[in-house]
C-alpha cells in the first residue's frame, strides 16, 4: 500500500511538472508570437507625400524598405534583384521628394550655412540632427549650386546595396551612375566637370549601348548618351564650344576633340566630333549646325 502512495505521488509530481513545463512553454511561444505580429503589424507610410509625416515616419519607412529588400536580394537571382533595384529606386526617390518638400525651410537657407571654406558648413544643431537622421539612410543634403539646395541620395548608395548582386549590365550601370553623380555635373547652364570628363563619360555610355543592346536600361542610358553627347558637340548657355568673333571652336575644346578622335576613332563619338569639326571649319551657321550633324543619326 505505501509503495502505491509513493509511485502515485511520483506521477502526481511529474505530472503538475509537465503542467508547469508546458505552460512556460506556452508563454514564451504567446509572447514571441506577439513580437512577431508587432512587427508584421509596422506599415511604412505612403508614398504619396502628407503635411501629417515627420521626418521620423521617412526614416523609419526607408529602414522598413532596407531591411525588406536586403532579405529578398540575399534570396533571389540577379535576374530578380534587376526588379527590386527598380522598385527601390521609386519608392526612395518618392520618399526623397516628400523630405525635400518637408524641409523646404532648410534647403532655402542651407547655402547660408557656408563658411567661405570648401565645402565646409556650420550648421545650426537642428540642422545637423536633420543631417544625421538622413545619412543613416543614405541621404545627403546636396548643394546643387547658385543658392539651390536638395536632398539626394549619397552618390554611391544603391552601389552599395546592390554590387554584384545584379545582372550585369545593371552592376556596370549602377557602378557607373555612381561615378556620375559624385559631384555636380552643371550649374545654371555651365559645365561643372572637364571637357575630358565628359568626353570620357561618353565613351563609357556608348561602351554599355553597343556591349548590352538588349538591356531594360537601354532607352534610359541611350538618352543619357545623347544628352551628354549634345552638351559636348553643341555646348551649353553658359560653357560655349565655338568662338562666335573669330568663327573657330575654341583651342582646348578642339584639342579635347582631337583626343577622342584619336583614342576611340571607331566610336560612334568620334565620328560625329568630325563631323562637328567638318560643320564648323566649313562656317556653316551655328543655327544650323545641330540639324545638320543630326546627333541621332
Amino acid at each position: 500500500m505505501i509503495k502505491k502512495i509513493i509511485a502515485f505521488c511520483v506521477l502526481s509530481a511529474a505530472v503538475v511538472s509537465c503542467k508547469k513545463e508546458a505552460t512556460v512553454s506556452e508563454a514564451k511561444s504567446v509572447k514571441i508570437t506577439q513580437t512577431e505580429s508587432k512587427e508584421d503589424q509596422y506599415k511604412p507610410i505612403d508614398t504619396a507625400c502628407s503635411s501629417t509625416n515627420k521626418t521620423d515616419d521617412y526614416i523609419t519607412s526607408l529602414q522598413w524598405y532596407r531591411t525588406k529588400i536586403d532579405k529578398e536580394i540575399s534570396e533571389n537571382s540577379p535576374e530578380q534583384n534587376d526588379r527590386v533595384y527598380e522598385d527601390y529606386l521609386k519608392v526612395r526617390e518618392k520618399y526623397t521628394e516628400c523630405l525635400n518638400a518637408l524641409h523646404t525651410d532648410i534647403l532655402d537657407k542651407y547655402v547660408d550655412y557656408h563658411t567661405g571654406e570648401p565645402d565646409t558648413y556650420n550648421l545650426p544643431a537642428n540642422v545637423k540632427k536633420i543631417a544625421a537622421e538622413l545619412k543613416k539612410e543614405g541621404l545627403e543634403f546636396r548643394v546643387m549650386g547658385e543658392g539651390f539646395t536638395e536632398i539626394h541620395s549619397l552618390p554611391g548608395y544603391y552601389e552599395s546595396v546592390f554590387k554584384n548582386k545584379v545582372s550585369p549590365d545593371y552592376n556596370a550601370y549602377i557602378s557607373q551612375m555612381a561615378k556620375d553623380n559624385k559631384e555636380n555635373y552643371a550649374i545654371n547652364g555651365g559645365l561643372q566637370i572637364t571637357w575630358e570628363e565628359l568626353g570620357d563619360r561618353l565613351i563609357v555610355w556608348e561602351n554599355f549601348i553597343n556591349k548590352y543592346p538588349k538591356s531594360p536600361l537601354i532607352k534610359s542610358v541611350t538618352d543619357n548618351y545623347y544628352s551628354y553627347l549634345s552638351d559636348y558637340l553643341l555646348g551649353m548657355d553658359s560653357s560655349q564650344v565655338y568662338n562666335s568673333e573669330e568663327r573657330k571652336i575654341f583651342d582646348d575644346i578642339r584639342q579635347e576633340y582631337n583626343r577622342i578622335i584619336k583614342m576611340y576613332p571607331n566610336s560612334k563619338t568620334a565620328k560625329k566630333t568630325k563631323e562637328l569639326i567638318a560643320a564648323y571649319d566649313a562656317h556653316i551657321p551655328e543655327d544650323q549646325i545641330g540639324e545638320k550633324i543630326n546627333l541621332r543619326r
